[in-house]
């Protein structure tokens, strides 16, 4: 039996992405987009209450979409058990990374993780992996609340972003891991904003020159929630960003080497074909 072809021992390729996972995140991306950005998306006269109250509706409808992200990705890219015990170990140790900085100014190593799992992995499984291993972690802390689906859609957000960057299979060495650090960076305030938006319609009344206005127009809304970021979690993003640039380009490299090594024996994307038995 042969299991892979001359290319696929050489180079790690990334899950491919077909169309009906493509389709997948696409809806949970735009229920992720409402579920963030509805203060700026919402009318004036729109209630804050209603927001709160289908928090959890949101929440089982990320879960429904996600299996069938997970459900598309393995039909059309051919996934076997080799792939899944991958997403198993990869999320399991992300979330044992995660509560490592809890609590720390922003000093979460599980990032820098997510960075180069999604680069190997692809944008579809990076999602995936992103949302799951955030999921993971919560039921491992106790943070289960309203406010996971929104750090699933984050994180899965952020993975799927290392997938997309460019030159997957040509650019190696140093400058992939330059490329890879600027990413974290930036990305861990995004991470970071998105997060922010979650909670910042809710805050206490009595910060009222950066809380929500639901009669304020979108400008003035908007500097608000600038003003909310600058002063709530600046220092905790900045804390997020420089760990996973220190990480990615000190542990990067054999991490990816391992990363590789582990998909090209995985053989994700590898035909399969039976030799006919001996005369």
């Amino acid at each position: 039996m042969n299991t892979s072809s001359t290319g696929t021992q050489r180079q790690a390729r990334a899950v491919r992405l077909g169309p009906r996972s493509l389709a997948a995140l696409a809806l949970v991306s735009a229920v992720g987009v409402a579920g963030f950005g509805w203060p700026f998306l919402a009318p004036p006269a729109s209630a804050l209450n209603a927001h709160a109250q289908d928090a959890p509706w949101l929440f089982a409808g990320l879960l429904v979409l996600l299996v069938a992200v997970v459900a598309a990705t393995i039909s059309e890219s051919g996934l076997g058990p080799k792939a899944v015990a991958m997403l198993g170990v990869l999320a399991a140790t992300g979330a044992a990374l995660r509560p490592l900085g809890a609590g720390t100014a922003g000093l979460e190593p599980m990032f820098f993780l997510m960075v180069l799992s999604g680069r190997v992995l692809g944008p579809g499984f990076g999602f995936v992996l992103g949302s799951v291993t955030m999921f993971a972690s919560a039921l491992l802390t106790g943070g289960v609340g309203p406010w996971l689906p929104f750090q699933m859609l984050a994180m899965g957000w952020f993975t799927m972003g290392a997938g997309l960057l460019p030159g997957p299979h040509r650019l190696r060495g140093r400058a992939e891991l330059l490329m890879l650090a600027a990413y974290g960076f930036l990305a861990a305030f995004a991470y970071g904003t998105v997060m922010n938006m979650a909670g910042w319609p809710f805050m206490s009344a009595l910060a009222s020159n950066i809380s929500f206005d639901p009669d304020a127009a979108v400008p003035a809304n908007l500097a608000r929630f600038l003003a909310y970021c600058l002063a709530t979690s600046l220092g905790w993003d900045l804390g997020r960003a420089l760990v996973t640039v220190a990480l990615t380009l000190t542990l990067g490299a054999p991490v990816l080497r391992a990363l590789r090594r582990a998909t090209r024996r995985a053989a994700f994307e590898a035909p399969v074909t039976f030799s006919p038995p001996p005369r």
